[in-house]
């Protein structure tokens, strides 16, 4: 009798064949992987997002800048404004600056077109800046005479001084930023004199920001959602806003476009666009704007250039895919204005080129080059000076103190 071990025949070469397709099949990355990866080699890189910012509004929060990308705009329309083609964006944020080719994501799905977002850029990578500062994450100045963020408002988050900021009826000024709340804060506290700042974040997208704000009650709730917070900090039991404020940075214009639309986009005093005003195509090939989009913006700068209101609005170089650039959207409103800017050459701030300017009343725009992600991040950085040289003196807000 032999050992069970001896009883057993040496394999055949064709018996081995099983076993060796079974490792080979359990090796091998799946087809749909394969095809994948294939895909993603054959393809053409995508362009260098324009700058990431906007920091999340929920803990833990960052300091630098997230990117933005593609979001679809699912609020309603006025019935003459056809959805916009919306690019994303965003490296530093912008998805904030990222860019997709939305055009052709729009001509697929007409049902889920998306709006212009962020700036993206289509540039080489970053170059070495003035200062050897990140824009997309600049060094902390500390709060100032103000306090850290609040969750007291029923949108965002807020800062206020310690002390003071507030007349003797309980009057305060309020500025509020849409997209990259934390980055701005860096500015916002070197020169401020004592306003309420609320930062709000929504996501990478004008799309989250437009939704957000389309129904009127909710920036209506966010207002009335302040002045409890500041009534109870205070002890001021009829506290009120006395002089209003918008900005936004990137794809925050969303946010801003909604409210100027409402009653009580009646009440903004002050409006900051940093690197942040796009628009769709009626025409791609003659770069004709969906003037629409636009239109809150148009009237908000007759006004300013009037002296009526204050509007400061800036714009880089960036040319994003598919829909109008910032520069491109700047220009629009200047020709409406019958205006024309006119040559500059200036070293601004976090290594900003100034190429462009146009001032008319207290409507004021600032060109600059740069299609890269700090050049977007960098426009933050202008908060700072147009406080002290604008809008401090325009609201000669109550001082604050700690």
């Amino acid at each position: 009798m032999r050992h069970p071990l001896q009883a057993r025949r040496p394999l055949g070469r064709w018996a081995l064949l099983p076993l060796l397709a079974a490792t080979w099949w359990l090796a091998a990355p799946p087809a749909a992987a394969q095809d994948a990866a294939a895909q993603q080699a054959s393809a053409p890189p995508e362009p260098p997002p324009a700058a990431q910012a906007a920091p999340p509004a929920s803990p833990p929060q960052a300091d630098q800048p997230q990117a933005e990308s593609p979001q679809p705009d699912e609020s309603p329309q006025p019935a003459d404004r056809a959805p916009a083609t919306d690019a994303a964006a965003a490296g530093v944020s912008p998805s904030t600056a990222g860019g997709a080719a939305a055009g052709d994501r729009a001509e697929r799905s007409p049902a889920r077109r998306e709006r212009p977002g962020a700036t993206s850029s289509r540039s080489a990578p970053s170059k070495k800046r003035r200062g050897d500062i990140n824009p997309c994450m600049t060094p902390d100045p500390g709060w100032g005479v103000y306090d850290r963020w609040s969750r007291a408002p029923s949108i965002g988050q807020m800062i206020m001084p310690h002390r003071g900021g507030v007349t003797k009826r309980g009057g305060f000024d309020l500025i509020i930023h849409f997209h990259g709340h934390e980055a701005l804060r860096k500015e916002f506290v070197k020169t401020a004199e004592g306003a309420v700042l609320v930062g709000i974040d929504l996501g990478i997208g004008s799309g989250a920001y437009t939704s957000a704000f389309s129904a009127p009650y909710v920036f209506e709730n966010l207002l009335d959602s302040i002045e409890r917070a500041v009534a109870k900090k205070t002890g001021k039991k009829k506290a009120y806003v006395r002089k209003l404020g918008l900005s936004s940075w990137s794809a925050g214009y969303g946010a801003v476009e909604q409210i100027l639309r409402q009653p009580a986009g009646k009440r903004v005093d002050a409006l900051v666009l940093l690197d942040s005003l796009h628009a769709g195509y009626v025409d791609e090939q003659q770069r004709k704007l969906k003037v629409a989009q636009i239109e809150p913006f148009i009237a908000f700068a007759r006004r300013a250039a009037a002296g009526e209101a204050f509007m400061f609005m800036s714009h880089s170089s960036i040319l994003p895919p598919g829909y109008a650039s910032t520069a491109e959207t700047a220009d629009f409103i200047v020709k409406q204005l019958r205006g024309k800017p006119r040559g500059s050459s200036r070293r601004d701030v976090l290594g900003l080129d100034m190429i462009q300017r146009f001032d008319r009343g207290d409507f004021h725009v600032r060109g600059y080059t740069g299609d890269d992600k700090p050049d977007h991040c960098a426009h933050l950085g202008l908060m700072a000076d147009v406080m002290r040289v604008h809008i401090n003196p325009r609201w000669k807000t109550p001082k604050g103190r700690r």
